[in-house]
């Protein structure tokens, strides 16, 4: 009885797994092509629609003088642009007209070369965002009241020239014996941090209603600001020598503290300020 058993427990086990034994291990793989092509719309991509924005730009030419200036129209497709104002201006250049005429240079706010007005301030190109609105259009002008080369490109040979003016460079009556570097303190290095950054653009200067009326004699706030960095280098030997210079009706005391300076600065400086400091100084002097 008990061989009966064990023989029927046998062919039970024997006959569960059997089916699992004799199917064979295959994969199933999905070979047809036509399952897995993409249809004709399935992998293009979406087109959005295109966000015309309008941008009006001040225009004239020294080839012809005797023509006005004029505000000429542009639109420009934002899905296809860069963010920024000068990214426009390139693709503008680019793509529709050749002739316009602009500068820039390192498009990361470091070399000041595209200072211009845009939207009735002065900044640079490379780092104003251009305005998402599309019912308002962009307007773009030359730095004000400089004289214009061509379309948005100022003349900056006077300004410039005030900058030489000040002598912006180390002066010494007793520099090292040794041969070796000025040294300086920490503390004094600190003293140069909102000065040394200015890239003498023209944004603040040419924003000045003083440097718009005096500029033929007012220095404006770049070149003072400058100024007052030489003269707080305490590794500079010339500090009263520099103010000295100053002492007259026109060079420093034109600044009415109007703060248009400090206000329009792309690199978050202030002119005023170092303006304010010089007059102290010469104050006690």
């Amino acid at each position: 009885m008990s061989i009966a058993l064990t023989n029927l427990r046998n062919a039970a086990v024997r006959a569960r797994w059997a089916p699992a034994v004799a199917t064979p291990m295959t994969r199933f793989l999905n070979t047809s092509a036509s399952n897995n092509m993409a249809t004709p719309t399935e992998g293009a991509p979406t087109k959005s629609e295109p966000k015309m924005k309008t941008f009006e730009i001040y225009r004239w030419s020294p080839e012809n003088p005797t023509e006005k200036p004029r505000l000429e129209t542009y639109e420009v497709d934002l899905n296809s642009c860069g963010p920024m104002v000068l990214d426009a201006l390139i693709k503008i250049k680019n793509e529709q007209d050749a002739t316009l005429t602009f500068r820039r240079s390192c498009r990361e706010g470091i070399c000041g070369s595209c200072a211009m007005n845009i939207g009735g301030g002065n900044t640079l190109a490379c780092i104003s965002k251009i305005d998402g609105d599309l019912s308002k259009p962009a307007k773009i002008y030359p730095l004000p009241h400089m004289h214009i080369v061509k379309d948005l490109v100022p003349d900056l040979t006077h300004f410039y020239k005030q900058y030489k003016s000040i002598e912006p460079y180390l002066k010494q009556t007793n520099p090292p014996t040794d041969g070796k570097e000025n040294l300086q303190s920490i503390e004094d290095r600190k003293k140069l941090d909102g000065l040394y950054e200015c890239i003498l653009c023209a944004c603040c200067s040419t924003s000045c209603p003083s440097y718009w009326w005096n500029q033929e004699e007012y220095l404006g706030p770049a070149v003072l600001m400058q100024a007052y960095r030489w003269m707080i280098d305490s590794r500079d030997q010339f500090g009263p020598q520099r103010r000295e210079k100053l002492q007259n009706s026109m060079s420093v005391y034109r600044c009415h503290t109007i703060m248009n300076c400090s206000k329009t600065c792309p690199k978050g400086l202030q002119p005023g300020a170092a303006i304010a400091k010089i007059k102290y100084q010469m104050a006690l002097e």
